[in-house]
C-alpha cells in the first residue's frame, strides 16, 4: 500500500467519492489493500470473480481518482513484465475514503434482507469514522459536519423553514448509483449524517432525509438529541 501525503482538494475528494460509488471498485480496492504484495489485473479478476477487461476499466477509474497506482514489475526472469497495482491511501486528515471502502465492503460480503437498515448501519459507521479522522482541530459540532459534507461533494446549506432547521444537500456524489439502489444509498447517507453528528457531539440529529425533492436537492431535517430520544427515534 502506498500513502499519498499530498493535501486533498475538494475536486480530488469528489473524484474519490464518485469512484467508490461503484461496489465493484470498492471490492477491487479492498483486494489491493488486503494483498501482501501488488497484484496484476488477472490476479484481481480471479479474486473478484469478474472478467479481466472489466477489472482493467475499474482500475483506470481508481487510478484517475488517486486511489490506486501501478508500475511495471521489475524481474530478472524472461517474459513480458506485468503491470502490477497497489492501493493508494491519503495519509492526511481527510482520508475518509479508506473507511468508506472498509464499511461498504462489509455489505458486499454479506447479503441483507433489509437494505434500508444495512444502509443506516454502513452510513453511521462511515460518518463516525470521518468525524474521528477530522479531529478536534476542525472545530467540532454542526459546523464540522457541514464542512465534512462540503468536502465530500454534497454542497450543504444550513437553512430554516417554518421554524425547523434543515440541511439542504444540493449535490449527491452518489446520484447515479442511488438511482438504481435508492433505498440503500439514501439510508447510508442518513446514517452518515447521524453518525457524524453523534460523533462530534453536535446536540442535533437528523430525524428524516427527504431524497431528491428536486432533481439535485435532498433535505435533511434536524431535531435536537433530547427530542429524538423522547420520541424514540
Amino acid at each position: 500500500m502506498v500513502y499519498n501525503t499530498a493535501m486533498s482538494t475538494p475536486e480530488a475528494s469528489l473524484r474519490a467519492h464518485r469512484a467508490l460509488s461503484d461496489w465493484t471498485r470498492v471490492a477491487l480496492l479492498e483486494e489491493l489493500r488486503g494483498a501482501p504484495a501488488p497484484l496484476d489485473a488477472q490476479e484481481l479478476a480471479d479474486r473478484a470473480g469478474i472478467h479481466v477487461n472489466t477489472v482493467r476499466f475499474h482500475l483506470g477509474v481508481l487510478a484517475r481518482a488517486g486511489l490506486a497506482g501501478s508500475e511495471i514489475e521489475r524481474r530478472l526472469r524472461r517474459g513480458r513484465p506485468r503491470r502490477i497495482w497497489h492501493a493508494v491511501v491519503d495519509a492526511g486528515p481527510e482520508a475518509g475514503y479508506r473507511t468508506l471502502a472498509e464499511v461498504l465492503s462489509g455489505y458486499l460480503s454479506t447479503s441483507s434482507p433489509n437494505a434500508a437498515l444495512t444502509g443506516l448501519r454502513i452510513g453511521a459507521q462511515w460518518g463516525a469514522e470521518l468525524a474521528q479522522a477530522a479531529g478536534p482541530e476542525r472545530g467540532g459540532g454542526l459546523p464540522q459536519v457541514l464542512g465534512m459534507l462540503a468536502e465530500l461533494g454534497f454542497s450543504p446549506e444550513l437553512a430554516e423553514v417554518e421554524g425547523r432547521a434543515r440541511i439542504n444537500l444540493h449535490r449527491c456524489p452518489f446520484l447515479e448509483v442511488a438511482a438504481g439502489n435508492r433505498e440503500l444509498i439514501c439510508s447510508a447517507h442518513l446514517g452518515l449524517l447521524r453518525g457524524a453528528l453523534a460523533e462530534v457531539g453536535a446536540g442535533v440529529t437528523v430525524s428524516e432525509l427527504d431524497p431528491l425533492v428536486e432533481p439535485s436537492l435532498c433535505v435533511a431535517h434536524l431535531t435536537s438529541d433530547d427530542l429524538a430520544t423522547s420520541s424514540g427515534q
